[in-house]
């Protein structure tokens, strides 16, 4: 049995658009052989989870015709595999100059992204620093939560690294995030627990200011 086999219905649609472009109701029904209605129930449905959007497309002949195609929600459901490019770049270039080039790359990371959010630290309290800090990491990706200890602290988990092949080779990068932390919080910074060390998320106390 073909892998497309065991696809759903919604899933062979995904899997059309992202082969073939966007696509009418017409040739995703001619292609499954399943009826117009239940195509469109489909794409009536995939529409409004935002994972297809329409347009109308001019016909030299009749009226206008409705094309699907992927919205960039659906684009990231399918695999990719960058990580395994800028590895292999990082590594060429520690090959040809040492690590210590690929510890630089990662430092300007740090000031670039520190230049970038410092600005958004200004006129914020201690606590509320700390939460900006939180949503930025979240909408970075981290899937990230933060809740207060009873000492006035931080506890800051990132249940997610979208980088963290990379840092599993080059460590330095968990260092450069832990800098970054405490250069816009202005505190020290604990990390306890690490997804690269075999832990089951990034942990970080983030100490009160004194």
């Amino acid at each position: 049995m073909s892998q497309e086999q065991h696809l759903s219905t919604r899933e062979r649609i995904l899997h059309m658009m992202k082969t073939a472009g966007p696509l009418s109701a017409k040739e995703i029904t001619n292609e499954l052989q399943i009826t117009e209605m239940a195509v469109r129930r489909h794409l009536s449905s995939m529409e409004r989870d935002g994972l297809i959007e329409s347009k109308m497309i001019r016909q030299t002949m009749g009226r206008p015709t409705a094309v699907y195609g992927l919205t960039d929600t659906a684009e990231g459901m399918f695999p990719k595999s960058y990580h395994t490019l800028t590895l292999d770049l990082l590594n060429a270039l520690a090959e040809e100059t040492g690590d210590e080039m690929v510890n630089q790359l990662f430092e300007r990371r740090k000031e670039k992204l520190t230049g970038r959010y410092e600005s958004e630290m200004q006129g914020k309290d201690f606590n509320d620093k700390v939460r900006r800090l939180a949503e930025i990491q979240n909408e970075n990706g981290y899937m990230t939560e933060c809740t207060v200890l009873e000492d006035g602290s931080f506890e800051l988990k990132e249940h997610n690294c979208p980088i963290s092949q990379i840092a599993d080779q080059y460590n330095h990068a968990c260092e450069c995030e832990l800098k970054l932390f405490e250069t816009l919080l202005d505190t020290k910074v604990e990390r306890t627990e690490c997804l690269v060390q075999q832990g089951k998320r990034c942990v970080y106390v983030i100490h009160k200011q004194q």
